[in-house]
């Protein structure tokens, strides 16, 4: 059962590539000899042109965290495993990917600004706003909120912060190295991948680890607040990006496992059921829920951030939009499809969340190849814990972006980054009812993050259709079906809710912007002004 399903979603993921992949790039008319920002305004600190393999680590490891994990098995183990695998499949391939694809293109034609650059140009000047005051708020909630995620983890294993620290260390003498010293990117890689990789077995069973890194939880806060200013304000080949790409190698080997897992793991009995009903026990309906909760495995608002935010900075050709953008949202829907694997062969979420499951699947999955099961959990949970922290510092760098857009870059990247972090420091420290604000309104983040996908999939169809004069219908499809599915969800989160006035009145806000930037794309797309130069 494992090795077809998987072998189903290769082989479906490869043609897609080929196929949807090729139509992409001929509705954008990809140039590879054409200058990209990265070139255009290359300055040494944001603009930089990157290696494509590098920026797909620095992509991929920023996308992914946690999400494709924890989104997918818990959907799975409410809904049953088949309505989440197929929803990863189909929503990869045609939602998130074009999705993630668009974003990226339609950045690198608007200078590499974000989508909400792209809103300015072809929806107006008050939907930009409105998009970048949703985007921007929603970035400082997850700021907080892997904030808190990475001070616990790192306060409940030394060697978690261990080999966290390590990564940041060898990230800058990787950055130097690669753009200072012109050392070649292979040597380099095999060099550092060694190192952060074995830094895993070394501080399992290292006793000055577990001294040295044993730090209560508000001095990681701390720490981990000076991290994340130095990574949004450092010139981004020296910390930001090289870190990335070296924690991305920690991904690819858990794929690597979880494909051997699915290819030969036959001894293992599936015990989730496929179906489970159109309703969870508590009355959650399969729609819109499934949509929500799966979240980064199939399509996830964070992606357009990334790709029109740090993504499209670096990138050296215009075609490698399409390996970066839409390979790496399809390499993103088969670590979902790993995941939902696990959760099949322990029949539920184990003691401990989706986290757990899906490194005890993973140990599970080692053995085959002969590594202990006890080693292959840690290095599943150390590699989920090294994406909680690439989350957050890509995060704070994109909060950055969007606050410097949102006020005409008046704000210099020291004063925007110092905003967005305190405002999240509130949200992390600021308590009502015994609670922090962040965990009162982070069950709204789900429905906020896909509204995002919603409403930059359709800042890039108004683009395609007045900009490029193009059939914007493959981005405008699943516009629909996400505005209305997120729409849908809200609406049922306030009605859950209306004891929480914080939650529900953050949705209330959310239902607004959105309903806002719908009514001003509505009225670009019956415009016949066409006053914006087409980028090119």
């Amino acid at each position: 059962m494992l090795m077809s399903l998987f072998l189903i979603a290769v082989v479906l993921f490869s043609v897609a590539y080929v196929v949807y992949g090729r139509f992409q790039n001929r509705v954008y008319e990809l140039d590879a000899k054409a200058k990209t920002p990265a070139e255009l305004y290359f300055d040494g600190m944001d603009y930089v042109p990157a290696h494509p393999e590098v920026l797909l680590g620095h992509h991929f490891a920023s996308i992914a965290g946690a999400g494709p994990i924890v989104g997918p098995i818990t959907a799975a183990a409410l809904f049953g495993w088949l309505p989440a695998y197929l929803w990863c499949l189909v929503g990869s391939i045609f939602f998130g990917g074009v999705h993630d694809m668009g974003s990226i293109v339609a950045s690198i034609r608007h200078k590499g600004y974000s989508i909400g650059e792209v809103v300015d140009r072809w929806i107006g000047h008050r939907g930009k706003t409105i998009f970048l005051c949703f985007s921007w708020l929603t970035l400082v909630l997850v700021i907080a909120v892997f904030l808190e995620l990475s001070a616990q983890s790192f306060a409940a294993d030394p060697a978690v912060a261990f080999s966290a620290t390590l990564y940041i260390a060898m990230a800058l003498v990787f950055g130097v190295l690669i753009y200072r010293m012109n050392v070649s990117l292979w040597v380099s890689s095999a060099v550092m991948v060694p190192i952060v990789i074995g830094a895993i077995f070394y501080a399992s069973g290292t006793g000055w680890i577990r001294d040295f890194f044993t730090l209560d939880v508000n001095t990681w806060r701390l720490l981990l607040v000076g991290y994340i200013f130095a990574a949004s304000i450092l010139p981004v080949w020296l910390l930001l990006q090289p870190r990335d790409y070296l924690a991305s190698y920690m991904l690819y080997f858990s794929v690597f496992i979880g494909t051997i897992g699915m290819l030969f793991g036959s001894r293992y009995e599936v015990t989730l059921p496929a179906f489970k009903g159109l309703t969870t026990a508590n009355g959650q309906f399969i729609w819109p829920m499934l949509f929500v909760v799966v979240a980064c495995g199939a399509i996830s608002g964070f992606h357009s951030l990334v790709g029109s935010g740090t993504t499209a900075k670096q990138l050296r050709r215009e075609t490698d939009a399409r390996p970066i953008g839409y390979g790496g949202m399809l390499l993103e829907g088969l670590v979902a499809v790993i995941a939902i694997g696990t959760v099949m062969i322990s029949g539920s979420i184990a003691k401990g969340g989706p986290t757990i499951t899906y490194a005890e699947g993973l140990g599970q999955f080692a053995g085959l190849i002969g590594i202990s099961p006890a080693i292959g959990t840690s290095m599943g949970l150390l590699a989920l814990n090294s994406f909680l922290l690439t989350t957050l510092d890509t995060a704070t760098r994109l909060a950055r972006y969007q606050l410097q857009e949102l006020t005409g870059m008046k704000l210099d990247r020291y004063t925007a980054t110092i905003v967005g972090v305190a405002l999240a420091m509130v949200l992390l420290f600021y308590k009502t009812g015994g609670k922090p604000a962040w965990a009162l309104i982070w069950p709204v983040f789900g429905a906020a993050n896909q509204l995002v996908a919603a409403l930059a999939l359709l800042a890039i169809g108004v683009w395609i259709t007045k900009g490029l004069k193009k059939d914007a219908k493959f981005v405008m499809i699943p516009m629909v079906f996400m505005l209305v599915t997120t729409v849908a969800a809200l609406f049922l989160l306030i009605k859950a809710n209306l004891n929480n006035p914080l939650l529900s009145g953050m949705a209330v806000v959310l239902l607004v912007l959105a309903f806002m930037l719908v009514k001003e794309a509505w009225s670009a797309l019956k415009s016949d002004d066409l006053t914006a130069a087409k980028p090119r």
